[in-house]
């Protein structure tokens, strides 16, 4: 744990939460990752919206929505995950070792998110995004416009299979009036559905698009 705290240029507080977050659900039931992935996957959405927020100060929120979508996707936070080695400090199961899950793209996003709440809790937003902010911002910047609609890309994609139009719905409304959060949920015929929350219903519905879109076109 002190070489990826080098390698991050962060030192913990609370070297129990980064052990939690480099703990695989295969070596622990309960004190694992899962819950800090829930956590660092909010905390992550939140700062990479205040970058491109400033970087792309004359975008709209469909433009945001879609850059957004593309740099927290889940072999952006993968590649993130291998440029710090946080593969090599896992704890995993035997089983999962064998299956070369040190590697494995999903556990190295999820381990990723976990990290980055686990670095919340320990010391708060302002460290999140010294964390964050110089791997994201050059990748924000490399993007030379807003990545291509997810909602349209997902539709051409079911009709290109011949299948109904993405069905959309609304399943939470939490927050205030004046800041609400959303949480929609877009369905493809016959090939699953997919979440996610924004402060905006066509936010949201952006993003469940473009995290379903990623599914079917990795064949998951």
């Amino acid at each position: 744990m002190d070489s990826l705290q080098e390698r991050i240029g962060y030192k913990f507080r609370n070297a129990e939460l980064l052990k939690r977050a480099l703990t695989h659900p295969s070596l622990a039931k309960k004190e694992n990752n899962q819950r800090l992935e829930f956590l660092g996957d909010a905390v992550l959405g939140m700062v990479v919206a205040r970058i491109i927020y400033d970087i792309f100060p004359h975008e709209q929120e469909g433009e945001l929505a879609r850059r957004q979508s593309a740099l927290v996707r889940g072999e952006t936070l993968a590649q993130a995950a291998r440029d710090i080695s946080l593969g090599a400090a896992l704890k995993v199961a035997a089983s999962e070792i064998q299956s070369g899950g040190l590697d494995n793209p999903s556990n190295l996003e999820d381990a990723f998110e976990a990290l980055i709440g686990a670095i919340y809790l320990d010391g708060g937003i302002s460290a999140v995004e010294e964390f964050i902010a110089p791997r994201w911002s050059d990748l924000a910047r490399s993007i030379a416009s807003a990545p291509k609609d997810a909602k349209t890309a997902l539709q051409e994609w079911a009709q290109g299979k011949g299948l109904p139009l993405p069905v959309y719905k609304l399943l939470e409304t939490i927050g205030s009036a004046h800041a609400p959060i959303f949480t929609m949920e877009v369905t493809v015929t016959d090939h699953g559905s997919a979440t996610a929350k924004a402060p905006s219903k066509r936010a949201a519905e952006q993003m469940a698009a473009a995290i379903l879109l990623e599914r079917l076109e990795n064949g998951q």
